[in-house]
């Protein structure tokens, strides 16, 4: 059976681990592949704690940015970061503000996730929740304090506690297994 693939966004400079570990640690457990962005942050924090956690089945996958230098495609300075097992380069260097262009990375990031977990991050890790929304992915935003949602957010459910990620991952899977 296809183990799903669980998105985590959030930062590409803070690691915020104090949701990243413990989000990183519970993926882990649950039997799935975890996708990032494949750079810094809570991207390398997930990361860490997914690859460290012992008995996991998974596997950590990077969807990675271009420098955008045609035509010789390479992914930006920084990635993958260490703890990215499969690294999926991309031509495309949109990020931040402009992460909602068809020119960014975001798009593959949403699309291949089955589930997405929102961690704290700033205009990419946003746009990524809005494109959620657009395909109809399942999202939770396990971001406590650290960051406000924008009013076109508000909607999307809100973990304040690590056992209610766990619930909605069981409850996301289950859809997902169903068809």
């Amino acid at each position: 059976m296809r183990l799903p693939v669980v998105g985590v966004m959030g930062s590409g400079r803070e690691a915020h681990h104090e949701f990243a570990s413990q989000v990183g640690e519970l993926l882990a457990q649950t039997g799935v592949h975890l996708l990032t962005g494949g750079g810094a942050g809570v991207m390398a924090a997930v990361g860490q704690a997914f690859c460290q956690t012992p008995g996991r089945a998974g596997l950590s996958i990077g969807v990675l940015p271009s420098r955008s230098d045609f035509p010789n495609y390479r992914p930006k300075n920084g990635y993958p970061n260490e703890w990215v097992e499969i690294a999926i380069p991309t031509h495309l260097p949109k990020s931040g503000k402009a992460g909602m262009s068809p020119r960014s990375r975001n798009h593959i990031n949403v699309l291949a996730s089955d589930a997405i977990v929102m961690l704290p991050g700033s205009d990419g890790t946003l746009s990524e929740a809005r494109l959620a929304l657009h395909y109809g992915k399942p999202i939770i935003a396990y971001i406590g304090d650290a960051m406000p949602l924008p009013e076109d957010l508000q909607g999307i459910a809100r973990a304040e506690r690590i056992e209610d990620v766990e619930a909605f991952l069981k409850a996301a899977i289950a859809r997902t297994r169903e068809g």
